[in-house]
């Protein structure tokens, strides 16, 4: 049997044609799934018995299972879930205002090891299926309510574009107006840079955001940083994004997390706003979120002014984000790594 929640709307559709069953039972089933949040083929009662019959005996339905949901004193909450082969994933909501956005895990780990990253300590052990990631979802929409989730970001743990297949699956259950029907501006995908799986992201014309986490200017500071990046030239990387933002009418986002005596000095700032230059973006500052795991400082108020001033007078637009949920360990990997230590 098969996990209908691995099939994307044409996918499904195609197999029902193929059975000889009407083509449009796909979008209804789809709503029950995904809108009326209906997971029993026998309660589908606008489709018909033999198709019901059809679909019991190939499909199912998989659930995620929670193993611990902690709430930080700012709102943020963390999942933590337990999936078939008991391996553990999280998934994070973090509010801000009016959003509430969900941070998606795509990877049991991640291969490319970012210094700063609790994610990777634990090495890679495999990509998400399609139900896996989009299963994060909707138990935490379930969880907390229809309504809940205003934006969805797959910034979890794992590096979303080494899972491309799957993660381009999601995303299109996300968008299709009989699934989830998320708004394309409302999506963003995060990377670290992988640049052969950009361009082929960028020739899908999804509409969906990218978010590049950058955390330094340097190629060989960012390197160091980013070991994962070696493959993929910054400089060859800039250019293809500056030939794409030309397209683009929402500026591209740079995600870059500052570390103390590393890559938060007014050169560093400099160096910054000189890469970007002519270049249609954002970028997103993010003190260090503070783990035990790691020897990295949260850089002082002071190096944080300094920065944003030399980002300032060259006209490069940006903003300051707040660290979240510190007191429930919500740095991507850390609740996992914590759960790992207790078993």
């Amino acid at each position: 049997m098969n996990d209908i929640k691995d099939y994307s709307y044409e996918e499904l559709r195609k197999i029902l044609e193929e059975e000889g069953f009407l083509p449009f039972y796909a979008k209804q089933i789809f709503s029950w799934i995904y809108k009326k949040r209906v997971e029993d083929f026998d309660k589908m009662t606008d489709i018909s018995q033999s198709c019901r019959a059809f679909l019991g005996k190939n499909f199912f339905f998989s659930t995620l299972k929670l193993v611990n949901e902690e709430t930080s004193y700012d709102g943020t909450r963390k999942f933590l879930f337990q999936l078939d082969d008991n391996s553990r994933i999280e998934t994070v909501v973090i509010p801000e205002g009016k959003r509430k956005t969900l941070c998606l895990s795509t990877q049991v780990g991640c291969r490319f090891r970012c210094s700063f990253c609790v994610s990777g300590l634990a090495g890679f052990k495999r990509n998400l299926k399609v139900s896996e990631i989009v299963n994060q979802y909707l138990y935490v929409r379930d969880f907390m309510g229809k309504n809940s989730i205003t934006n969805i970001v797959f910034m979890g743990i794992g590096e979303p574009l080494d899972n491309f297949e799957n993660v381009v699956k999601s995303i299109r259950i996300f968008l299709s107006p009989w699934g989830i029907y998320f708004g394309k501006r409302r999506l963003c995908v995060s990377t670290i840079g992988l640049l052969p799986k950009i361009i082929k992201f960028y020739k899908l014309n999804l509409g969906i955001k990218l978010s590049i986490s950058l955390h330094s200017a340097n190629y060989q500071k960012r390197l160091k940083l980013m070991p994962g990046t070696k493959d993929n030239p910054l400089e060859e990387l800039i250019s293809t994004l500056k030939k794409r933002s030309k397209k683009d009418k929402f500026p591209l986002t740079f995600e870059y997390i500052m570390i103390r005596g590393v890559n938060s000095s007014i050169d560093d700032a400099k160096e910054l706003a000189n890469l970007v230059k002519g270049l249609n973006c954002k970028i997103n500052l993010i003190p260090y979120n503070y783990s035990h795991f790691f020897s990295w400082e949260v850089p002082s108020q002071n190096e944080i002014e300094q920065f944003k001033e030399v980002l300032k007078k060259q006209n490069v637009f940006f903003t300051l984000r707040k660290s979240k949920g510190q007191d429930i360990l919500a740095s991507c990997g850390q609740l996992r790594a914590e759960f790992r230590e207790v078993d």
